[in-house]
């Protein structure tokens, strides 16, 4: 029978006793209820929600009003945006686990995330160009990115390891379909360019609120006083020690792997797309969303599967390895594409693997934190393993497709074969090297 985590108590000073070495909150045990897990997937989905439909949808459009023809912006305010909550992440992180309220360590920035992002949105809707626009962006990723962080962080700090893969699965489930529909609702309002920007982060930030309101996360008062964030502390905040801490520094390594090979076999995609089709760039749409639809309805199959499964054999990292070889499967399949059918498969099934492995890996994650006292500094550092391939596997495929291209004819072949290869390295780092956990 599932037990419902209380509402609002202090932290239990048994589980602070009989907390690993060095962490001064122990590994949770406690069951969280079915209607918790609800709250906090449809809190997955504002976040998810406010964030994506502005990324995928409306800088775009406010760059077509605003400078028609200058595409390149996307990339300019996107990347800009990356790269400020990327070097701020482990301050919110640290700054989240020395809160000490009556509303807990999460919640605090559940809110505050919002209030930003909300800001951030209003300003693009209203902004006369475009230095504005990406100025307004930067607060709105840097706003729902820290509601996000904060959710996670309650994920990892809640959840003990009998339902780390399911709630993994439903939450991810939960991120692949809110930017699906929150761009439907933007298209419904897109007669007015304000209302693409604020309907869907008003959604977002009613869900995300509603969540600590009706589950509420219980005070942290009680809880040992952490260190003061000092200069120091944040420099130091963006490492850690390898070899004390050797599962989460192998995890780390394979994930940053993995998602390396994932960009280079996603970045070109409408190309890739057109080369293989022989046809125009501007009539790929229609396979493009066809494709993407079909690796939503993937992606979700894939979450609730490796999440799902994963807890019930309580293994862990074999299903990180059987992701890697359906990616490397997938791969191959659009390396060697020279039809639609083919293309489909192999897209779907990298769609599948990049679902299981995000799902699974996640609950490693949350198992091997080295010091639940500073899960928000540690879960800031894990995204590194992700945003900085993001931003730097682009550019390397960039170089990759020019080797032995002929004219204009690039050479997609390698750049997937290499993609897989680095795929299944990452999985393998994974499967081989991380101990602690099955």
């Amino acid at each position: 029978m599932s037990i419902e985590q209380p509402p609002a108590q202090s932290a239990d000073p048994a589980q602070i006793a009989n907390s690993a070495p060095g962490s001064a909150i122990a590994e949770p045990e406690t069951r969280v209820s079915g209607s918790y897990i609800f709250w906090l997937m449809l809190a997955s989905f504002g976040a998810s929600m406010a964030m994506m439909v502005p990324l995928s949808y409306g800088i775009a459009v406010r760059i077509s009003e605003l400078a028609p023809g200058h595409e390149e912006v996307l990339g300019y305010i996107t990347g800009t945006a990356q790269a400020v909550f990327l070097v701020i992440s482990p301050l919110v992180g640290m700054w989240s686990d020395r809160v000490r309220s009556r509303w807990g360590r999460r919640t605090p920035f559940i809110f505050l995330g919002t209030a930003i992002g909300l800001v951030g949105l209003v300003i693009m809707g209203l902004a006369p160009n475009l230095l504005i626009v990406g100025a307004g962006w930067v607060l709105g990723m840097s706003g729902w990115s820290i509601s996000g962080a904060a959710i996670q962080n309650i994920q990892a700090d809640k959840l003990p390891e009998q339902q780390r893969g399911k709630v993994s699965a439903l939450t991810g489930l939960m991120t692949q379909i809110a930017p699906v529909l929150g761009i439907g609702v933007a298209y419904a309002v897109s007669s007015n360019t304000m209302l693409v920007f604020v309907v869907p982060g008003i959604i977002g930030a009613v869900l995300l609120a509603l969540f600590p309101l009706i589950k509420p996360e219980g005070s942290s008062r009680d809880l040992p006083q952490g260190e003061r964030v000092t200069a120091r502390a944040v420099f130091a905040g963006y490492g850690f020690n390898v070899r004390k801490y050797p599962d989460f520094a192998w995890n780390w390594l394979g994930r940053f792997i993995f998602f390396i090979g994932l960009y280079f076999n996603t970045t070109f995609g409408t190309f890739f797309y057109a080369q293989r089709l022989d046809l125009p760039v501007k009539e790929v749409a229609g396979v493009v969303a066809t494709i993407g639809m079909l690796g939503v309805v993937a992606a979700a199959g894939g979450a609730l599967l490796g999440g799902f499964l994963s807890d019930k054999l309580k293994r862990r990292r074999l299903f990180v390895m059987i992701a890697a070889l359906l990616f490397v499967g997938g791969a191959l399949a659009e390396a060697t594409a020279w039809s639609l059918p083919q293309l489909i498969t192999g897209a779907v099934l990298m769609q599948l693997a990049i679902a299981v492995f995000a799902t699974v890996d996640q609950a490693i994650i949350f198992a091997i934190i080295p010091d639940r006292s500073e899960t928000g500094r540690y879960m800031a550092i894990v995204a590194f393993a992700q945003k900085i391939p993001s931003a730097v596997a682009p550019l390397l495929a960039s170089v990759v497709i020019t080797i032995g291209a002929v004219a204009d004819v690039k050479n997609y072949t390698l750049l997937y074969l290499v993609g897989a290869a680095f795929a299944l390295v990452g999985g393998l780092i994974v499967f081989l090297k991380v101990k602690a956990v099955r």
